[in-house]
């Protein structure tokens, strides 16, 4: 099913729908169908449409074929250089001693910038808890891919999970937000590293009623979605 929403911001329209509807964030999808422009007599409105029941689960399915589609033209899993060559190598290696069977192919290139998937059955040993295994491998792949070009990074993943992981991220940063702003009291997210705090505070950013803060020392600091003054 899907039905057709307005608001004076994107977060506002997904809201009515999440008081309409009757649903939480993570049981729709969004698509964003413009913005009207704005006159004297009328502020220019975000249109969107919410994607729910069967209609949701297919339209994931075509969000993720269009953006296969659109990395095509650097989606070559063979590598074109002596560099990627023994990246990938590398990392072979590297999960064959850990004790584990896979296999390192790339999924994309971007500048300077090239991701890897890992396949194996053990997969999910290999993301680890929270990703830390995943950071643990590809931090160590840059390390090495470091010293064969400085230019060069590395995005290591595997069954996907670090697009469903920021997916997971934001769709909590929007529960709790919009708790924060029925409710007036603060809240804290779990730790994070700094890439993930940086996808609350820009998915929150236009988000009206609430602001957002980094507390805590070290790497994984904590993210504070607290009512705006």
């Amino acid at each position: 099913m899907q039905k057709d929403f307005e608001g004076r911001t994107e977060q506002e329209a997904i809201d009515k729908a999440i008081s309409e509807l009757g649903l939480d964030r993570d049981q729709f999808d969004v698509e964003i169908l413009g913005k009207e422009k704005k006159s004297f007599f009328r502020k220019g409105n975000v249109r969107i449409r919410v994607y729910y029941g069967d209609e949701a689960a297919s339209s994931s399915e075509e969000e993720a074929e269009a953006d296969i589609i659109t990395d095509d033209e650097s989606h070559d899993p063979e590598p074109r250089n002596d560099n990627e060559r023994k990246i990938l190598e590398f990392l072979d290696t590297l999960i064959e001693k850990m004790g584990y069977k896979g296999k390192a192919a790339i999924t994309f290139r971007r500048e300077s910038k090239i991701g890897i998937s890992i396949s194996s059955d053990d997969s999910s040993i290999i993301i680890g808890r929270k990703g830390k295994n995943l950071d643990a491998i590809q931090l160590i792949t840059n390390v090495y891919a470091g010293n064969l070009d400085p230019d060069i990074k590395v995005v290591v993943d595997s069954e996907n999970y670090r697009m469903r992981h920021e997916e997971q991220i934001i769709r909590t940063a929007y529960r709790t937000a919009a708790d924060v702003r029925r409710t007036g009291r603060s809240r804290l997210l779990d730790p994070m590293n700094p890439f993930e705090r940086r996808l609350v505070h820009t998915a929150l950013n236009d988000f009206d009623g609430v602001e957002t803060k980094s507390e805590g020392e070290g790497l994984y600091k904590q993210v504070r979605i607290l009512p705006k003054a």
